[in-house]
């Protein structure tokens, strides 16, 4: 930010995270640049240590949304002294003013001993200020006139962007090639998926397996269908990675960095080359192996129309997510969209075949053009014009079975239109952008933790061995050896990466990478990690939580989980009440969590929940990583009163800490760092960072690690860990009878609950895919309208089982696709909870699968009610219900496999990417394109292993596989059970397998989810 011309500058709490020192290095950078270039600069901060704030000039000092204060920094003491209240000699200036206008605070800083205390309001501070010499000389200068002449010429900008056009698009140019470079994973990974799905298509679709004729014609139109379908679908990535990039681009946007369509251009013209790349590499490997017209001006064709469909796809999700902007949204659309794309492309059913009043729907879908363009390129060759009876080709009967029999400059035609609807889609991508926005105490047992010559190592990076770093590990700690003890208050503090987080996670045992080496020992006992989460707790530097539970639901869910089953429900709703209230967020209990930055809770009352979760589990040892950071000094004054109180309860407590006020720092009982005593009026925390430091010790010619390895307190604290070391006489080493404090029941149960209420919160979730599955139901039923008793050719039996392949397809998609994202959230809670000793895996996987079902039961109950009588299928009572099973075991199936991918990859991008390529899978070799008989048998084992194979066997022959009407089929006369039969090869007597395979599905994906949610780790601690 400080970068550019800006001479005012706005910053938001820009040291949250940091020591006190490191602030206190960046204040005084801004300090002087506001001196030296006459900028502008108002800061907000929390906690800012004494020697930090006193680099500021003048203080606006706010509170319920009124200024009570604002004029010089150093006069603001001498006001509140005006009104009676003075600051104490060993108190931080800027808490003072802060606790001074806090009810609870206020009376302790009344100085006048002759006048009876009375709370003094913030109106009434902000009166008294109006009437001091500082309000009414501010006063005096708003409402003098500003003399003109003494602005200089270049005051105000008539610019609204600091660079020319040009300019702005070469450098957003340059940043979105740099972002194509770092996601070059996903890219590489989307290429590769390609090749390998065209090299299952063109062997599926081998042309040494179909002849020049009427029957075989349909495969040819199904591979084209395929081929077009992959391609367009090969740019749903672009979603996620739009959705994930509209935060930064909107605050950019608000900074008048650029306007919209500067960064909407590169993002469109540099994914061309991608586009060309994977249309060559599809078309380069299928064209010719499938067997397509062997003339290259036809091969040529085909792959600049599929360049056409590719790059239209990445613009419409563009287009997608800058409308929808949340990835469940933007999820839910794109699906919605591709499903009435893919309904009124041409090939489910014909454009003759269309209610007339919808087909100008067919015109308005990419995909008709990309099925004209396709078809006609490869019917209206010359090896397709062998004359049939009735004076026709067959490729004009192929094309006419279709609909498509259009003229041959339809082809141009069809790309005109594409790379118009594309213009389309990127001129709503730029205008979205642009207007778019956006008190008991539980018997515990007392317990040390000691600690001696503890040593870790990582694998060294590749980046330092390329700098010439020989070494195959890199050490982070080195001979720490130290003791915590109960009823003591440990500070662990160091500068930014000086290892504090890194020795918590190693004593805890939260590392998942790396090598220990050393003695850990809790209660004098060497410490088994699987009972030391039974009495320990760990507040995570980040707070996770559930977003759709209540504070205390949240405050609840761990209690049952984690308190002694021994201790009956009264006791344990007594105890989270406590907490509640010691913690001081009683008043907040029944608000929801929600998500960072988003809704729900600030970042002050986050992180009390994240505290009052570990507290309500009443753990002997409790860890905290950073509680105060994020907190102004009043809530971080409010923690580290709640963890004192803890203290005095005979708890080990330690936490690592970065700017501690004079206060918080002289809460702590014991500090790792040996130093002398400081100077009077310093923060002392500030102090030892400063004289710790690398730079500091180089000028000093001091090593503090190795005078504290000479110092008397070094021994004593080795005797202290050598006492410690040994247990105590009459102790036992710790031991449960189980992992867990509850048992798998009651584990299962308490998921379930949470599970049930976040589910019943999440409408961005629930609702959309349920309005989703009513409005493409509804679609179903009037595109199908009345069709599912008319049975007269094999085209009509074509049009039904289109129905069906795009209602389990899609309507699989949608249920899929939100899930993805929703779990990948859970399973990081989910990380949190089992190390701290909750549950295990199975029983939150498990929960997670059953709370899916009644959702999954409203929407097909609502598919079957809609789409039965509308499309008019035969009304016995076995029909329906194997309509209603067939649908369910389907949707339940493609949640799960939703579920598998999340925990078989690292994060929701990946997840995603991989998700493409099942969705490939599952429509290639689900029965419709290719029908099992003519299905290569190197590949027929895929069709067996896909659901939706089995869910449209299940679906097509319980309708018409005992009707023994007569059709006519490719020029013969058949019953609708002989043609299920030689065409699909489903039959009517094998449909009790079917059943089974179908319950199997969803029973195999849940257990693979519950196995490798529990198996795989990817947090990298």
């Amino acid at each position: 930010m400080i970068v550019g011309p800006n001479k005012a500058l706005f910053m938001d709490e820009i040291t949250n995270g940091l020591d006190s020192s490191t602030a206190f290095q960046i204040v005084s950078c801004l300090q002087q640049l506001a001196h030296l270039t006459d900028a502008t600069i108002l800061a907000s901060l929390l906690q800012p240590a004494p020697e930090t704030f006193d680099l500021f000039d003048d203080l606006i000092l706010v509170a319920e949304g009124k200024i009570a204060y604002q004029g010089p920094r150093d006069q603001a003491l001498k006001f509140f002294e005006d009104c009676g209240f003075r600051c104490p000699e060993r108190k931080g200036v800027a808490n003072f003013l802060q606790e001074v206008l806090s009810r609870n605070d206020q009376a302790q800083y009344w100085q006048n001993a002759e006048l009876p205390y009375s709370y003094m309001s913030v109106d009434m501070f902000c009166n008294k200020f109006k009437e001091s010499n500082c309000g009414m000389k501010l006063a005096q200068e708003l409402s003098d006139t500003f003399d003109r002449s003494k602005s200089h010429k270049n005051a105000l900008s008539c610019n609204m962007y600091s660079l020319s056009r040009w300019e702005l698009l070469r450098a957003c140019m340059t940043r979105e090639l740099l972002l194509m470079r770092r996601n070059s994973f996903i890219y590489v990974f989307k290429l590769v998926q390609l090749i390998f799905v065209a090299s299952i298509t063109m062997t599926v679709f081998l042309r040494t397996r179909m002849a020049i004729d009427v029957f075989h014609a349909n495969y040819y139109m199904g591979s084209l269908f395929f081929t077009l379908v992959t391609l367009f679908l090969d740019g749903i990535p672009e979603l996620a990675m739009t959705v994930s990039r509209l935060g930064a681009f909107y605050k950019q946007k608000e900074l008048y960095f650029y306007p919209a369509w500067v960064y909407a251009i590169p993002a469109s013209i540099l994914k061309l080359p991608l586009s060309l790349l994977e249309s060559v590499v599809w078309t380069s490997l299928t064209y010719y192996v499938i067997g397509y017209s062997p003339d290259v001006g036809r091969f040529f064709r085909q792959l600049i129309l599929l360049f056409s469909v590719h790059f239209s796809s990445i613009s419409m999700f563009h287009f997608l997510a800058s409308i929808f902007q949340t990835m469940v949204a933007s999820s839910t659309a794109s699906s919605f969209a591709i499903l009435i794309l893919l309904l009124f492309g041409g090939f489910v059913i014909p454009k003759s075949s269309m209610p007339d009043w919808l087909k100008w729907g067919f015109w308005v879908s990419p995909l008709s053009y990309g099925e004209i363009g396709l078809s006609v390129n490869e019917f209206d060759a010359p090896r397709w014009k062998k004359i049939l009876s009735g004076n026709t080709t067959i490729g004009q009967a192929t094309l006419e079975s279709r609909g498509l029999n259009f003229d041959g400059n339809l082809f141009w035609i069809s790309i005109g239109a594409l790379w118009g609807l594309t213009l389309l889609f990127n001129i709503g991508f730029i205008l979205a952008l642009s207007f778019l926005k956006r008190r008991m105490v539980l018997p515990f047992t007392p317990l040390t933790l000691v600690f001696e010559e503890v040593q870790y190592y990582i694998d060294t990076p590749g980046e330092m061995r390329e700098q010439g770093l020989a070494q195959k590990r890199l050490q982070l700690l080195s001979d720490i050896t130290g003791a915590f003890r109960p009823g003591v208050l440990t500070a662990l503090m160091g500068v930014s990466g000086a290892g504090k987080t890194t020795l918590m996670d190693v004593l805890c045992g939260r590392k998942t990478t790396g090598y220990i080496e050393g003695e850990i020992k809790v209660g004098g006992y060497p410490k088994i990690q699987e009972t030391f989460a039974r009495i320990s707790g760990y507040c995570e530097q980040t707070d996770i939580h559930s977003p759709q539970i209540t504070v205390e639901e949240s405050v609840i869910f761990s209690a049952w989980l984690r308190l002694d089953p021994q201790i009956d429900s009264k006791s344990k709703m007594e105890f989270v009440n406590e907490v509640l209230e010691r913690i001081e967020l009683d008043g907040i209990k029944d608000s929801l969590v929600g998500i960072p930055g988003v809704s729900g809770l600030s970042t002050e009352q986050r992180k009390r929940l994240t505290i009052a979760v570990e507290l309500v589990a009443n753990p002997s040892i409790i860890f905290m990583d950073e509680p105060t950071t994020g907190l102004d000094a009043v809530a971080a004054a409010i923690v580290m009163r709640a963890v004192t109180n803890i203290v005095d309860t005979g708890r080990t407590i330690v936490c690592t800490i970065h700017q501690p006020s004079i206060d918080i720092f002289e809460a702590f009982d014991e500090s790792i760092p040996g130093v002398p005593k400081i100077k009077s009026n310093y923060n002392p925390a500030t102090w030892i960072l400063e004289v710790t430091s690398a730079s500091a010790e180089a000028e000093l010619g001091i090593d503090f690690a190795l005078m504290y390895r000479d110092s008397a307190i070094y021994e004593i604290n080795k005797e202290l860990v050598k006492q410690l070391s040994t247990p105590l006489i009459g102790t036992s080493d710790l031991h449960f009878s189980s992992r867990f404090s509850q048992n798998w029941w009651g584990q299962f149960k308490s998921c379930l609950w949470k599970d049930n209420l976040s589910y019943w919160r999440s409408p961005d979730y629930n609702l959309r895919r349920t309005f989703h599955t009513f409005a493409a139901s509804f679609l179903f039923g009037l595109l199908f309208w009345n069709q599912g008793k008319k049975l007269n050719n094999q085209q009509n039996l074509f049009n039904i089982f289109g129905s069906m392949y795009m209602a389990i397809i899609f309507l699989g998609i949608n249920n899929c696709a939100p899930v993805l994202p929703y779990i990948a959230m859970e399973r990081t809670v989910m990380y949190r909870e089992r190390f701290a000793g909750m549950y295990s895996s199975w029983a939150f996987s498990l929960a997670q699968v059953v709370v899916e079902i009644p959702y999954i039961l409203v929407q097909v109950i609502s598919f079957v009610i809609i789409t039965y009588p509308m499309i008019g299928y035969f009304g016995s009572a076995d029909k329906i219900f194997w309509y209603f099973y067939v649908m369910f075991c389907s949707l339940l199936s493609f949640n799960y496999v939703g579920m598998l991918l999340v925990s078989l990859t690292p994060n929701f991008l990946v997840a995603a990417t991989l998700e493409s390529a099942f969705y490939t899978s599952f429509n290639l070799f689900a029965g419709f394109l290719i029908p099992k008989p003519n299905i290569p048998k190197w590949w027929i084992w895929l069709y067996y292993v896909c659901p939706t194979s089995w869910a449209l066997n299940g679906m097509l022959t319980s309708q018409y596989g005992d009707i023994d009407k007569e059709i006519t089929a490719f020029g013969e006369t058949k019953t609708v059970e002989a043609f299920l039969k030689d065409y699909f090869g489903f039959h009517h007597d094998q449909l009790y397998v079917v059943a089974i395979v179908l319950t199997a599905f969803p029973f195999v994906l849940a257990t693979l989810f519950a196995y490798c949610i529990g198996r795989f780790n990817f947090q990298r601690r």
